[in-house]
């Protein structure tokens, strides 16, 4: 197909010197006939424009070939003059302006980079916000759409438009959306259409809206309405006709002139009166069904002519008919998938041409490895530096191959790969294994791809001197790198320097392409020229620039960029690549390719100049003078509208079959002027399009049941166009096609998942059972059985389990060639075949999911059909499970997966559910689960015993390491036989019963075991005010808090179950014993703190008025302070008490999880406390404190209140009867000692004062 842009002369130049051999036509003034009627019915003739020999010339001698070229040039030609005269002066159709507007098809590049903008989505490299709902839909998207080879083949066939792409994801959000939860002030809607707009945007990419081409090629406005200089053009290259070729017959047949063209068409008519009148007379007619028809033909031959008569009388004589004007072209409606280009510069930024490549490295096998023992592991690693890094199996060192394949991405057009060997350390306290050797490798996307050896680097001292490691690493070229290699470069903007560089040649845009240079490790190029208007050409060594020994250039006004190769290969390579991205008209070429081609010089155009000379004396009167009643009309329309579907098949749009607004236009208008019937005409659109469906095109069936019904009304005599008469030809022609079409759509229906991949084209499936049912109909008026469209469904679709079932295990790589088959499956390893079962159960499950998605609404009028046909396919996979399943060892618990990923659709599926094949699953699954409950039984009652012998009580997570594992161990149990989902009620009861009490005799051992180990760490433990709690013992504390959580969970069971009370008396008997455990604890936690308040009121007992010890420190301290500064020992025992009492409460605020218990734990200590320091001020009723004891116990009390306040302690328990006792008498002593010492408390008060120091 010509782009319209391209050079006129370049395409005549090209057009010319193909056909400059042919030899002219053999007499001048005869009409071209048509070839034999042997080839009208085949699909052999040549495609527009292509010069390379029909079928049936193959094999004959040269001068028979040349003859077939030119007969059918000449009738192409011919054809072409009966087009051009619809064109210029039209007088039935109009272009129909109620079409459909076609999409914009996606190919395969243009798929390539949306795969691309969604993985750049997912990697969180757009500046697209999104939440983790649409991630995960876009996700889902990708890799269960994008990703599918069905679409990809559906993009082939150019089915597929970027509407499809919007509307399936569009379907999967809705789904999504309706499950989520509601949210107050945000509906549904909204979500959806933020969801659509981001979707645009990450479908758009980075492309700027605003750059739009200025040239569009005429297949991007072939939905518009056309003008006759654009029909003129795309019928040139629908048929093939040059451009030169057009000028001449334009001229030649005065298309411009109304007057002249309204004469031609009065010429015709008149002559097609008279050759009725002929055939009247001769009795000369078609084959009929019936012999009066022969009457009503000529009858009909004769309204035909009338009827064109009274249309050409109604245009007016001074216009020659409609002018046809093309539309203003709006950017918003008809911007392409990519941009197409601005003549004007558009200035690069660096991060438009960042790319992204794919690594796959292969690691094959080690040599040399002497310095490990060979029963020791080995093992490799490999990363792409800035990227993830990979390890490859474990194998030994006597024999360290593997043959691991690690996948990188990476934006990096010369990245550094690193590789390393290791061996596991059996060092206890090894923390890393043993590094043997490494390779650091710098491969681009011309390294070779096979595997090769690699001398690694190995560490100092190392015996392995000659470590040397196989392996290869494949970089792929992205779709947009055209070219890449090392070159010298000297340019005046960028390169000043000639030296040698990475460069890349990067395609941003249809039009937009740049020259990068970049270095390692670096994404976005150091440099990088835009190759718009230059000119790239060979050129000579130039003598002062050292490396480098090929030179080319690229030439632009203002700016010569010299670039030089080390081989020739390289430099034409790169000539070429540079010369298709500029665009130029001049072609380089080597010098010595040019001497070769014109050795002589001078006479490298004469075979087309005399071409051009025969060309221009033959003339055209030979098809212009051609009478148009003579020639073949249904064979020249018969080619004209196949020429024209391969066209319109082949263009930009996802035309499904349907032709253009303008195409329509032609063929209406050529079918009134020239009489091609009818069925004729949708018997041939039929067979077309039935060829082209045969070969992969996507064909809208509602296309197909148009013109079916069309033919069948018109054979059974409803006259749909007006003509009753019925030839034998049509007739057999249509019962021959009506068998085609029939096995067409049994077939289409048998491979629905990959004709109509996700629904697509939408409500194709559904038009094409609807076609099938209108097939089967014996005619017109009698409607088929129900049954008997029933019977055929049901045929086709038990025929689709077989064929997509046998597709997915291909997929799978579970079934390879029959007689591998048996061999594979006995060498593969019981893991191996159970992984890829499960693999294929997923695949099954899938495909049943998008079936019910995207198919159900189609088969909704038979929905035990669906059923009986998943039946079949999970008959299917039966087999393989089974084979699977009996190859696994016993006590194998690999294979629970399998059954819960089945399981779960199954129950969730009304028709599947309790099936055949559930049922099947259940039997297969009960002894395994419950041998598996046994053996885990066993495990963890072992666990606990092992674990507790060996604890160190060291915090994790919410208890100790014992405690974890074993409430992890339970309700890792549990929840498994709770997402097993067993369908049988009575079984599922049994299970969890017995489950809840295991765990209740497993957290029973655990809060024993926990307490008597508490209670010899706080025996331990000091006494006085150096006392602060062990890490361990609030562990221990916080298992039995986490016991206390646990059992809630893993020992209720669900009310309203069998022997519900007798389980609620066990239940709440664990829950007494931990309730009274840590009531035990709390005790004795404060039995050791009061015990630590005790020993300082001992020592403060030193102080008792009346004893010797007492009088003796009073008289010291008082002669001491008349020359020093004397530390006041009561002071001090209190901030001691204090800090010690701080603390331990930080240590318990910090270290115990549960804050009800830590309330409870200060309540006590508080009370308690008190208490204590009430019974020792009780004992010393009659006496006096010393000013030392009051000061400190002042201190204390109020600093233990204080504190215990701010820890939460309620008011109610501060201010109890205990502290107002104490309150008061404090308050008193305060009072006699202020009188009797003068001031001697030195500010310590029982006064509550903000001002007061704080100790």
């Amino acid at each position: 197909m010509l782009d319209p842009s391209s050079s006129e002369e370049e395409s005549d130049e090209g057009l010319e010197g193909e056909r400059r051999d042919v030899p002219g036509a053999a007499g001048g003034g005869g009409s071209p006939r048509a070839p034999a009627p042997a080839r009208e019915g085949r699909r052999d003739a040549p495609r527009p424009g292509s010069p390379s020999p029909s079928v049936l010339s193959e094999g004959r001698d040269e001068p028979e070939r040349r003859r077939d070229e030119e007969q059918e040039r000449r009738v192409r030609l011919q054809l072409y003059v009966f087009v051009v005269r619809c064109i210029a002066y039209p007088f039935n159709a109009k272009q129909p302006t109620d079409m459909a507007r076609r999409q914009q098809k996606l190919n395969k590049q243009q798929l390539q980079l949306l795969k691309e903008r969604f993985q750049a989505f997912l990697n969180g490299e757009t500046q697209i916000v999104a939440d983790e709902a649409f991630c995960n839909a876009v996700r889902s998207y990708y890799e269960v759409f994008l990703k599918s080879d069905r679409v990809a083949r559906m993009v082939q066939s150019g089915g597929c438009s970027a509407n499809d792409f919007r509307e399936v994801f569009k379907k999967n959000i809705e789904k999504r959306v309706r499950s989520l939860p509601e949210i107050d002030g945000l509906s549904k809607e909204t979500v959806l259409s933020s969801w659509i707009a981001k979707y645009d945007a990450i479908y758009r990419g980075e492309e700027d809206l605003c750059k739009q081409p200025n040239r569009m090629t005429l297949s991007a406005v072939s939905e518009l309405i056309l003008s006759k200089e654009q029909l003129y053009e795309m019928f040139q290259q629908i048929l093939g006709v040059k451009k030169l070729e057009h000028q001449l017959l334009y001229n030649a047949c005065q298309l411009d002139n109304a007057d002249e063209q309204a004469a031609q068409i009065r010429r015709e008519l008149d002559g097609r009166l008279q050759v009725a009148e002929k055939m009247a007379k001769e009795r000369r007619f078609p084959k009929f069904i019936a012999k009066e028809m022969e009457t009503m033909y000529i009858e009909e031959l004769r309204s035909s002519v009338n009827l064109l008569m009274a249309n050409l009388e109604s245009l007016p004589v001074s216009k020659g008919g409609p002018e046809f004007k093309l539309q203003k072209l709006k950017r918003s409606q008809n911007s392409a998938f990519l941009d197409l280009g601005d003549e004007n510069e558009i200035q690069l930024s660096k991060s438009d041409v960042v790319l992204s490549f794919t690594l796959e490295i292969v690691i094959m096998e080690v040599q040399g490895l002497k310095s490990v023992a060979p029963n020791r592991i080995v093992y490799c690693t490999m990363e792409v530096e800035g990227g993830e890094k990979l390890q490859t199996d474990q194998a030994e060192a006597s024999r360290p191959q593997w043959g691991t394949q690690g996948d990188f991405t990476t934006t990096h057009p010369r990245p550094v790969v690193k590789v390393k060997l290791f061996t596991e350390s059996t060092g206890v306290l090894a923390l890393e294994d043993k590094e043997l050797g490494r390779v650091i490798l710098y491969p681009t996307s011309n390294s070779s791809k096979s595997a090769e050896l690699h001398r690694m680097i190995v560490p100092k001292n190392s015996q392995d001197s000659d470590l040397k490691i196989k392996l290869a690493v494949r970089m792929d070229k992205p779709p947009h790198m055209k070219h890449s290699g090392y070159l010298y470069a000297l340019g005046q903007k960028v390169w000043k320097r000639w030296k040698k560089r990475y460069f890349v040649l990067v395609q941003v845009s249809q039009y937009t392409f740049a020259m990068c240079s970049y270095r390692e490790k670096k994404s976005e190029p150091q440099e990088l020229m835009q190759l718009e208007g230059y000119t790239v050409d060979y050129t000579d060594p130039h003598p002062g620039l050292q490396g480098g020994h090929m030179f080319f250039n690229a030439v632009k006004e203002g700016d010569t960029v010299i670039f030089a190769s080390d081989d020739e290969q390289d430099r034409v390579l790169w000539v070429q690549a540079m010369y298709r991205a500029t665009g130029q008209s001049y072609k380089p070429i080597p010098v010595l390719q040019t001497q070769k081609l014109n050795p002589k010089g001078g006479a490298l155009h004469a075979d087309a100049q005399l071409y051009a000379d025969r060309f221009q004396k033959q003339g055209m009167d030979e098809f212009i003078s051609a009478n148009p009643c003579k020639l073949d009309h249904a064979f020249l329309f018969r080619l004209l509208q196949r020429q024209t579907l391969d066209h319109r098949l082949n263009d930009s749009y996802s035309c499904l079959g349907w032709f253009s607004p303008g195409q329509v236009f032609v063929l209406d208008e050529y079918c009134a002027r020239y009489g091609v019937r009818g069925c004729h005409r949708h018997l041939c659109y039929l067979t077309e399009l039935m060829e082209h469906s045969e070969n992969g095109a996507v064909i809208d069936p509602t296309l197909l049941h148009y013109s079916f019904a069309f033919c069948a009304s018109h054979v059974h005599g409803n006259r749909p166009d007006g003509i009753g008469t019925v030839s034998v030809e049509e007739k057999e022609r249509f019962e021959e096609i009506k068998e085609r079409l029939s096995s067409l759509l049994e077939n289409q229906i048998s491979h629905f998942r990959y004709c109509f991949p996700f629904g697509r084209p939408e409500g194709a499936l559904k038009a094409t059972l609807s076609l099938l049912e209108r097939v089967l109909m014996k005619d017109i008026a009698t409607p088929v059985p129900a049954e008997e469209v029933k019977k055929v469904v049901r045929k086709c679709l038990e025929k689709a389990a077989l064929i997509n079932y046998t597709r997915l295990t291909e997929y799978a790589k579970i079934e390879g060639p029959a007689e591998k088959e048996t061999e594979t499956m006995n060498q593969a390893t019981p893991a191996r075949k159970l992984e890829e079962v499960l693999h294929l159960a997923e695949l099954c499950i899938e495909v049943l999911q998008q079936n019910e998605e995207h198919h159900a609404e189609a088969f909704a009028w038979w929905p035990d059909l669906l059923a009986e046909h998943a039946e079949k396919f999970w008959s299917l996979f039966t087999v393989d499970m089974d084979t699977a399943l009996e190859a696994q060892p016993q006590d194998s618990w690999d294979s629970f997966p399998l059954f819960q990923l089945l399981n779960n659709f199954l129950r969730n599926d009304t028709l599947l559910c309790n099936g055949k094949f559930h049922k099947h699953l259940q039997e297969i699954f009960v002894p395994l689960v419950v041998r598996y409950v046994d053996l885990m039984e066993s495990s963890i009652a072992q666990s606990i015993h092992r674990g507790f012998e060996q604890e160190t009580w060291q915090p994790v997570n919410n208890g100790s390491a014992t405690s974890e594992d074993l409430f992890w161990k339970l309700d890792a149990l549990q929840m498994f036989v709770c997402d097993l989902h067993w369908p049988e009620q009575e079984f599922a009861h049994h299970l969890e019963q017995r489950l809840k009490l295991m765990a209740s005799d497993m957290i029973e051992a655990c809060v024993k075991r926990t307490r008597t180990t508490f209670e010899l760490k706080l025996q331990k433990a000091s006494k006085t005010t150096d006392l602060r709690l062990p890490a361990s013992v609030c562990t221990m504390f916080n298992v039995l808090v986490d016991a206390r959580k646990q059992s809630t969970k893993l020992c209720a069971l669900d009310g309203g179950q069998e022997f519900g009370s007798q389980w609620q008396q066990y239940h709440s008997k664990i829950d007494d014993l931990i309730d009274n455990t840590v009531k035990d604890i709390i005790s004795l936690l404060v039995s050791k703190f009061v015990s630590v308040l005790e020993g300082v009121l001992s020592k403060l007992s030193r102080y008792d008025e009346g004893t010797f010890f007492s009088s003796i420190l009073s008289f010291t301290v008082k002669a001491a302070a008349k020359y020093v500064d004397v530390p006041k020992p009561g002071m001090d025992l209190a901030d001691t008490y204090i800090m010690f009492v701080r603390q331990n409460q930080d240590i318990l605020r910090e270290k115990v999880n549960e804050e009800m218990y830590i309330e409870k734990l200060f309540d006590q200590w508080y009370s308690n406390s008190m208490k204590v320091i009430c019974v020792w001020l009780a004992d010393r009723l009659d006496i006096q404190l010393h000013i030392y004891q009051l000061k400190t116990l002042i201190k204390i009390v109020k600093k233990t209140y204080r504190d215990f306040r701010l820890q939460g302690v309620l008011e109610g328990t501060l201010n109890s009867k205990t502290y107002d006792t104490l309150h008061r008498r404090l308050t008193v002593e305060e009072a006699t000692a202020s009188v009797s010492e003068g001031g001697g408390l030195q500010g310590i008060t029982m006064k509550d004062s903000d001002e007061e120091e704080e100790g």
